[in-house]
């Protein structure tokens, strides 16, 4: 995908069966391995259901931007803001056949220029799993920094998967953006 080819727009009722597929096939089970930011060595189960991402498009203070290549979904990002001048960013998505070819990245710029124009967001945090050095490494070459809080990894909940260990925690990472 290139950026002519690349369509952003936020996602809608429509499009929740095709995006939680997108969205299981990035991060759990033999799928997700095809590429680099998979948890399915850490975690089994869903990544996420329909439900939740139904609640999550109904939402009027968060949005699921989707990256579209024609019509198929290639990529995803959750936003949700937080408190005044923060945007939260999770559920970044790239399709595992499509990871490595710059995708991720288009997918955080748009969402700080879409938390800054439509916010007024100064500033954007994600929580990723600690065990997850390499994401973690993408993420500070992208401009966010670890913040030294570590949130606690919610293992009783199937919500979030079924954990393979009982190491897991999150840290925060952050990045100050320019809020127009």
């Amino acid at each position: 995908m290139t950026g002519q080819d690349m369509n952003m727009r936020a996602a809608n009722a429509q499009d929740l069966p095709a995006l939680h597929k997108l969205v299981e096939s990035a991060y759990r089970g033999d799928s997700a391995k095809r590429g680099w930011t998979h948890e399915a060595d850490l975690l089994g189960g869903q990544r996420t259901d329909l439900e939740a991402l139904r609640e999550i498009v109904a939402g009027t203070d968060q949005v699921i931007l989707l990256a579209l290549d024609g019509q198929d979904i290639a990529g995803c990002v959750q936003l949700v803001r937080v408190k005044e001048g923060v945007a939260y960013l999770g559920l970044l998505t790239v399709d595992p056949d499509r990871q490595a070819g710059g995708l991720g990245k288009k997918l955080l710029d748009a969402s700080e220029q879409y938390v800054a124009e439509n916010w007024q967001a100064g500033a954007i945090e994600m929580t990723v799993i600690l065990q997850r050095a390499d994401l973690i490494a993408y993420y500070e070459r992208r401009g966010y920094s670890q913040t030294g809080e570590r949130r606690p990894f919610p293992l009783d909940d199937p919500r979030y998967g079924l954990p393979k260990t009982q190491e897991l925690e999150f840290v925060v990472l952050r990045k100050e953006i320019a809020a127009d």
